[in-house]
């Protein structure tokens, strides 16, 4: 009887030490982001500088998240003209401009310095962002139409008490898998700003 519960302890302990490492390792903490720098905090709330960034984007159905993951996902599995599988980054970006929605997985640097493959699905691009200053605010809760909706208004509002110019639309910046409680979860909203000298 002893020994049935011991071998159902270790058992039990290895199937959780087996989650908890997978849980890390597809976690925020195994995967690149990119640089910045912070040029001000204030909060939640901080101006960042980033670099030039090579980026796959593909447009969304609406707020359909699997319309843009699925062609951007299937590219970095290998589906591109060398076959290569190329390193899941974070945050994964969306944007919209003139109604339109795209998704954005940015290229790992290793990736970009020996050359991004072309892309095998004409839906899937490759695009280069120059670099540039954000206005950025982190905000709780889920991907949502009303969670990002409360956080635009937060930032423009913090953008115009601070007498910053906006260049551009709001970007959102997901950094967690689906499965990540939604207490841990770091969302992000962007806005480009006139750099002043």
């Amino acid at each position: 009887m002893k020994r049935n519960a011991l071998v159902t302890t270790a058992v039990l302990a290895l199937l959780f030490a087996a989650a908890a490492f997978w849980l890390v390792s597809t976690s925020r903490a195994a995967t690149e982001t990119p640089e910045y720098k912070v040029i001000r905090s204030d909060g939640k709330f901080e101006i960042r500088d980033y670099p030039a960034l090579t980026l796959a984007v593909t447009a969304m159905d609406g707020s359909d998240m699997n319309s843009g993951f699925m062609p951007l996902f299937r590219f970095i599995t290998g589906r591109n003209e060398t076959s290569e599988k190329i390193g899941m980054t974070a945050p994964v970006l969306i944007a919209s401009a003139s109604g339109k929605r795209t998704m954005s997985f940015i290229m790992p640097g290793k990736t970009v310095e020996k050359g991004v493959p072309k892309p095998s699905n004409e839906k899937v691009a490759l695009e280069n962002m120059e670099p540039s200053r954000y206005a950025v605010l982190r905000f709780d809760g889920g991907r949502s139409t009303e969670n990002e909706a409360k956080a635009v208004a937060r930032l423009k509002a913090w953008l115009e008490a601070g007498k910053l110019t906006a260049k551009g639309e709001p970007m959102f910046a997901y950094y967690d898998p689906p499965w990540t409680p939604v207490f841990m979860r770091r969302n992000e909203v962007m806005i480009r700003i006139a750099v002043v000298r």
